[in-house]
């Protein structure tokens, strides 16, 4: 007989889920901790990242469970199939993506997290006042008013969307979130370069890729301010309405960072929303000497940042920063007769965070930020960030000096393009970064830069020493001689 045929199949005082065994939960639990722990402070004795064997993966194709398991057990498959086969960001050598590292008290912050399980949608409890502090902790970062906006979100990708739609209803007004963008000709403008989360926030913000401008960019990979310009007066001229500048502090091929100051002009000048996408770079604000680097960034109207790259928060950890919280509100808010707001009580308090953004039901990200800015400091985290950047320079030299290596793109910040100079040198880099990744040695990526396929090594771990980048130069000349090439001469073995 089924629950369904028999209400009293499960009797109404038993059959929560906490453990029958407090103490013996305890103890696995904290042996849980430990092997995490150990992960990360042995990190340099593994591989970067190691291929899954099919067996592994195949462990994973198991049926649903109907039935209970012990915690143990699952654990125990956890450190088989999953621990070793993870994407290895957390490890000095992963250079290949713009990841952070993550720190020890991020993790315990997001345990805590766990714990609590509060929902930050709304209402009126202290983890909702803890993101309101680190909102204000950015607002002084980034020069904004004591009072602007901000929220959580799952990282750059939706904070960049989100202020794609806070643009669009400052440019129209709450109404056209019900009335829509038929007629309104909107226009946005971006560079060659900047990331392609916001060509989608355009697709879906209802506006369509085809109103993105994308613009050149100059030498240093920089939007070409005079292509902008162009672009601008020729959509007047034909009717249509320019609304956005989104600039880039800090691009995902090369870490090139906009005119900012030139942008934040422009937009002052001619009425336009300003959106920095600062996914990773906004960050370099906490350094003396790169945040110089980001003049012009106070200026914006809202800024996209990911806590997880080089504020080394656990993933995932977006932020979008808006100046006028007014503004930030009106995109977003939509009050409802299960969201009502009282006086007193547990339902009290205004401007939930729902009201800035598209998610009711919200995990508490702020709190591992939180223990990551507290714990270790801004003075500390922005001298991580810059000697990110002193490894890409120390990196770039190593390439400059060897006659076998072609630097492809500067040391903007700390990401380094460069390629084996062999016959047919595309194929040639992409066998060299297969074979690293797979060698668990050293995990790079590929882009391309000028139309040659360079292989990128972005710095964003604050593990990562001299010793791991010089391990990288000499792998990859390793593997063009042992791929058979001559790179100076221009020729290749048999």
């Amino acid at each position: 007989m089924s629950s369904a045929e028999n209400p009293d199949f499960f009797p109404l005082d038993a059959g929560d889920l906490d453990p029958a065994d407090w103490p013996g939960t305890r103890a696995q639990a904290h042996r849980m901790l430990d092997d995490v722990l150990d992960y990360v402070q042995g990190v340099r004795e593994r591989p970067v990242w190691r291929p899954i064997p099919p067996a592994v993966r195949a462990s994973v194709q198991e049926p649903l469970p109907t039935g209970a398991a012990a915690l143990e057990d699952v654990h125990r498959q956890f450190l088989a199939s999953v621990m070793p086969y993870a994407t290895g960001n957390v490890h000095p050598g992963f250079m290949g993506w713009v990841h952070g590292g993550g720190t020890v008290p991020g993790v315990l912050g997001e345990m805590l997290a766990a714990g609590i399980n509060a929902n930050l949608g709304g209402r009126d409890h202290m983890p909702i006042e803890v993101e309101r502090q680190i909102t204000r902790w950015m607002a002084e970062v980034f020069g904004f008013p004591a009072d602007a906006g901000g929220i959580f979100v799952t990282g750059s990708s939706m904070a960049n969307f989100m202020g794609v739609l806070v643009a669009r209803t400052a440019a129209l007004g709450v109404q056209v979130r019900r009335t829509g963008l038929a007629g309104h000709g909107l226009t946005a403008y971006a560079s060659a370069s900047t990331h392609s989360c916001v060509r989608r926030a355009m697709e879906m913000s209802g506006l369509g890729s085809d109103a993105l401008r994308v613009l050149p960019v100059d030498s240093r990979w920089r939007m070409d301010l005079g292509a902008l310009k162009e672009a601008l007066a020729r959509d007047r001229a034909a009717g249509l309405k320019p609304f956005l500048v989104v600039g880039t502090a800090g691009t995902v091929d090369t870490g090139a960072i906009d005119p900012l100051e030139d942008l934040a002009d422009l937009a002052a000048a001619q009425g336009l929303w300003f959106h920095v996408d600062g996914a990773y770079g906004a960050l370099g604000m906490l350094s003396p000497v790169l945040a110089p680097m980001l003049s012009g960034i106070g200026r914006a109207d809202s800024i996209a940042m990911d806590f997880h790259k080089w504020g080394q928060v656990p993933y995932d950890a977006g932020f979008l920063l808006v100046r006028n919280a007014d503004r930030h509100r009106e995109a977003f808010a939509s009050p409802a007769a299960y969201l009502r707001r009282e006086d007193r009580g547990l339902a009290a308090g205004h401007d939930w965070p729902c009201d800035f953004g598209p998610d009711l039901s919200r995990g508490f990200r702020a709190l591992k930020t939180w223990f990551t800015l507290k714990v270790h400091g801004t003075e500390r985290l922005g001298a991580a960030i810059e000697r990110t950047c002193r490894l890409a320079r120390h990196l770039q030299a190593l390439v400059e000096a060897r006659p076998e290596l072609e630097l492809l793109a500067p040391a903007n910040l700390n990401i380094v393009c460069f390629r084996h100079r062999g016959k047919d040198p595309d194929p040639l880099n992409a066998r060299i970064v297969t074979d690293l990744h797979e060698s668990g040695l050293a995990a790079p990526s590929t882009t391309t830069i000028d139309g040659h396929l360079a292989i990128r090594a972005a710095i964003v771990n604050h593990r990562s020493r001299a010793e791991d980048v010089e391990r990288l130069v000499a792998a990859v000349l390793d593997a063009g001689v042992r791929l058979g090439s001559d790179p100076v001469s221009g020729n290749t073995g048999s």
